[in-house]
């Protein structure tokens, strides 16, 4: 069956490499992209939550996606954050983005003022209006305290080709059933939890949106097609390896410990921008044993 939109399998969250000053390093951006394009990556988002998009200034974020794009040119595709909860803003990224020639949109849920669900319909429609790019919804209630319902997110999908599909940040096995009844079958969901992509794809998912895939990506890519290939035992059993280090990946504020993950790998520097704070000892410590004690048979 043919997709509306196929950003592959795993895409990456990017974080932001920054420097001491918490300045963005755009020459470790290009190079940690061409890294993760080249481990497993089929797409890198930018500036999302694991990238600090909060903190970027719009001047930035163009930046730091000319970076991106250079270093994939023909490699990766480059999905773009363009959430806000002023829905005037997001539609104000969205054309900014396509002039910039993305291949597609991330939009999360308006946050803080918590809309109804025909708000979020409201918001969401006049984004997929405002351009010709796929949008990818992003359903992180824990973030935003609001929830897309599955019956939102379907009628969204049927109204507008471009609104391809959502990335799903809830532990919920049932909404993402209902949205697999509900929505058009050329819809996709991802995985918005590296944990619960086993179980996701278990229920029609075309893969996950990772932070994980900063380290391991090739063999998230593993367990995804093993278990699309009817491997289903070689598929848990990677599951179950990769499952301490994407729970450590949340030990501290996402994108906290992946950066400091990244910096133990010698990819980046650990520094985040205010008001996170990097991890202490004790946590590295905690980290590091995790991390280095990932072994593949």
């Amino acid at each position: 069956m043919a997709l509306r939109y196929d950003a592959g399998e795993v895409i990456t969250a990017m974080a932001t490499p920054m420097d001491s000053k918490r300045e963005i390093d755009y020459n470790k951006a290009e190079q940690l992209a061409g890294y993760l394009a080249e481990n497993g990556s089929d797409a890198l988002l930018v500036a999302g939550t694991t990238g600090e998009g909060p903190t970027l200034t719009h001047e930035e974020e163009l930046e730091l996606l000319s970076s991106v794009r250079r270093a994939v040119a023909g490699k990766a595709k480059v999905i773009m954050n363009a959430g806000s909860n002023c829905t005037a803003t997001a539609c104000r990224t969205a054309k900014l983005a396509e002039k910039e020639d993305v291949d597609a949109l991330l939009s999360v849920a308006p946050y803080y003022n918590k809309p109804s669900q025909e708000g979020l319909i409201a918001h969401f429609s006049a984004i997929a209006e405002s351009t010709s790019l796929p949008v990818i919804l992003y359903n992180i209630p824990s973030r935003t305290g609001v929830q897309i319902l599955p019956k939102t997110i379907a009628a969204l999908a049927q109204k507008y080709e471009n609104i391809v599909a959502v990335k799903q940040s809830f532990p919920d096995m049932d909404a993402v059933t209902e949205i697999k009844l509900q929505a058009p079958e050329d819809f996709s969901v991802y995985s918005g939890d590296d944990s619960l992509t086993l179980p996701m794809l278990s229920l029609g998912a075309r893969g996950v949106i990772s932070v994980t895939s900063h380290l391991l990506g090739k063999e998230l890519k593993s367990m995804i097609r093993n278990y699309k290939s009817g491997q289903f035992i070689a598929a848990m059993n990677m599951h179950k390896k990769l499952y301490p280090v994407m729970k450590q990946m949340f030990m501290a504020p996402n994108p906290v410990p992946v950066k400091a993950a990244l910096a133990h790998k010698g990819l980046c520097e650990e520094f985040v921008r205010r008001p996170l704070v990097e991890l202490d000892d004790a946590q590295k410590e905690e980290l590091f044993a995790v991390l280095d004690g990932f072994e593949i048979d």
